[in-house]
């Protein structure tokens, strides 16, 4: 999504802490919404909260849901982000799936999220650093085993091929991955075809 191609209706799934629908509301026009989706309410309310700490007061809806079987209408959405929170996802191909339904035709999906490094130095490099975080988050907060599920969560979500695979599985067309950071983050972005 960029400032050229204006969304109408925009979904943030999994965007309970309101990071994505203050970067989305610059580009929505004044007539458009954004829906943050989250299946935490606790999140959905920090992230309100902080939208309305930035000033925005309009053109925000705030859905309690489950990713996995979203029950809005088909076709509804313009565009779907989820960032950062697909790899949360139990079943991440029913999660794309549900999306698709509820895409409108011409519609993009896009997903940020952490992925494989394609760099073999990178990869060992973040390997290590990885294995460091639980312990600097013990350090911090006090909290290791939020850091550790952070790390395993990372290790468990497929690679670039395969998300992009699982997205055209789903029904998705036009699929294209931006590897960032040597591949440690991905963009994938996909169109509901007719």
């Amino acid at each position: 999504l960029d400032s050229n191609s204006i969304e109408e209706k925009v979904l943030d799934l999994a965007g309970g802490t309101g990071d994505m629908a203050l970067l989305l509301h610059k580009i929505v026009s004044p007539s458009g919404s954004v829906f943050v989706c989250d299946i935490n309410q606790n999140m959905l309310k920090k992230g309100r909260e902080r939208l309305l700490d930035q000033g925005i007061i309009s053109g925000t809806e705030y859905v309690q849901a489950d990713g996995e079987k979203l029950s809005f209408r088909k076709n509804s959405f313009d565009a779907i982000t989820v960032s950062f929170g697909i790899r949360n996802f139990t079943n991440k191909q029913k999660a794309l799936e549900s999306m698709l339904e509820v895409l409108d035709y011409g519609g993009r999906l896009v997903i940020l999220e952490f992925s494989r490094p394609t760099n073999p130095a990178i990869s060992k490099a973040y390997a290590s650093f990885s294995s460091f975080w639980p312990k600097l988050g013990k350090f911090i907060t006090g909290d290791e085993s939020s850091y550790k599920y952070l790390v395993e969560s990372i290790q468990m979500h497929p690679d670039q091929e395969t998300m992009s695979d699982m997205i055209l599985r789903a029904g998705f067309k036009n699929i294209e991955c931006l590897s960032l950071l040597g591949g440690i983050v991905a963009i994938h972005s996909a169109l509901k075809t007719r």
